[in-house]
């Protein structure tokens, strides 16, 4: 099945119910690098400019390249701006309230849409929405396109195969949980003399612990709105919260930092640890092609996160939490020089090439005619996976608060695994997501 049916097939499935990533902010300060933009503007005698502000720290690098590529190309100049991993939304609030807001921003799902639909221009009969291999990519509110998805996404565990075959096993070997558990167990019970762990560290640092407080929650909430048929709850049951308890307990007792360290360790380390093969498993992304190739293409695979409940049929978490949305209260002139630019980028050449080339580009799959095959491995391997793909539905998680709040119970729980710990998490995940829903119902 080729990369555009499968994620369009996946996105679907998920009914936009809806990496996460790791880095650093870009170096520009942000107040400099508008004014810049508007002198720039100014002297090319250019009608409007862009200013977008980034999400992925991870492709900060990319992106000025392609901003500084369209600018010559056009005379258009185009400003990018990369938040810090983890604060994005707070960096969006700021930006926007300045003279020199962004004229093309993100939103993550219909949660971030609700607080942001004000400022989205209607996208509906643009040149990029006709784009689109599939309607589903679209964010809408009412009758209003207020966002379009640019990139389709999966996570799971990055597997190093040769360390797993030096263990004694190979993939074939793990076709559920309890093959999972044995096999990481093993390891651990031979670690010395091995030389390498089961699992890289499950770091709870701001930079890391997306991965388990937004990725892995995503789990248990698939099942539990899966048995309701439904794409979001206003309360939670936490059927499946034991099911996640032991994936985590699977995670941090046999990954390479002890559990109770793991408050301070991050995701340049958890990373890091994979590419330097000092553990097998590794919980993340398709955008992690770029650093995780280093250990060679042969040697990665792309397994599931076996969660205990529909293993048979349990495929990759597939979807998205990245729409494009233009800023409705800029000028016209800007508004229009923001949306020639996105269909640059998903129609020329060269914004083709950066936005999807896995080794000089960004490495996506992109929702877009001009999708080419991936040279992003991680992305046929996840096309290539035949089980069912498990939507993304944290996109419905209320806030960031409530993530927060899951953070530090899962962080106070990994350093004493106790049944009242658990019973923290419990009731962040639970308790904390009605308390935050009817706060977000009220704002």
């Amino acid at each position: 099945m080729n990369s555009k049916k499968l994620f369009t097939i996946a996105l679907s499935a998920a009914m936009l119910a809806g990496c996460g990533s790791s880095g650093s902010a870009a170096a520009a300060s942000t107040a400099a690098a508008a004014s810049a933009a508007g002198t720039a503007a100014a002297a090319s005698g250019a009608a409007g400019k862009v200013y977008y502000l980034n999400f992925k720290p991870e492709a900060d690098e990319q992106w000025q390249k392609v901003a500084e590529e369209y600018t010559k190309e056009t005379g258009v100049p185009v400003t990018v701006l990369t938040a810090a991993s983890g604060e994005y939304e707070s960096t969006l609030k700021s930006e926007m309230s300045k003279d020199e807001a962004p004229t093309l921003f993100q939103v993550n799902g219909p949660v971030g849409l609700a607080s942001w639909k004000d400022y989205c221009y209607d996208l509906t009969g643009s040149a990029i929405e006709g784009e689109l291999t599939n309607d589903a990519y679209n964010l809408k509110d009412g009758d209003k396109i207020l966002g379009i998805a640019y990139v389709t996404e999966a996570y799971g565990l990055i597997t190093n195969k040769a360390l797993l075959e030096k263990a004694g096993y190979s993939v074939d070997d793990i076709k559920s949980f309890d093959d999972l558990k044995k096999v990481a167990e093993d390891i651990t019970a031979r670690k010395d003399e091995l030389g390498f762990s089961a699992f890289t560290s499950s770091g709870m640092d701001s930079s890391s612990d997306w991965r388990f407080k937004t990725h892995l929650a995503n789990l248990p909430l698939y099942y539990e709105y899966k048995d309701a048929g439904v794409g979001d709850e206003e309360e939670l049951k936490g059927t499946y919260l034991d099911n996640y308890r032991a994936v985590w307990d699977l995670y941090i007792n046999n990954g390479t930092v002890d559990p109770s360290q793991l408050s301070t360790a991050t995701g340049d380390q958890a990373e890091a640890e994979f590419v330097n093969q000092e553990a097998v498993f590794f919980q993340n992304g398709t955008w992690e092609y770029g650093a995780v190739s280093a250990i060679g293409d042969d040697n990665l695979a792309y397994l599931p996160i076996y969660f205990g409940v529909d293993d048979a049929n349990e495929g990759l978490c597939i979807g998205t939490e990245n729409y494009w949305c233009v800023n409705s209260k800029a000028s016209p002139e800007d508004i229009q020089a923001t949306l020639d630019f996105m269909n640059w980028c998903v129609t020329s050449d060269y914004g083709v090439k950066m936005m999807t080339d896995g080794t000089e580009g960004m490495g996506f799959n992109i929702p877009f005619k001009s999708n080419p095959e991936s040279s992003n491995v991680l992305v046929n391997l996840a096309n290539a996976n035949t089980g069912t793909p498990v939507s993304w539905n944290f996109t419905t998680m209320p806030s960031e608060e409530w993530k927060n709040v899951l953070g530090q119970a899962l962080t106070v729980y990994a350093a004493d695994q106790t049944d009242a710990n658990w019973e923290l998490v419990r009731q962040a995940f639970v308790d904390n997501w009605a308390t935050e829903k009817q706060l977000a119902a009220n704002n």
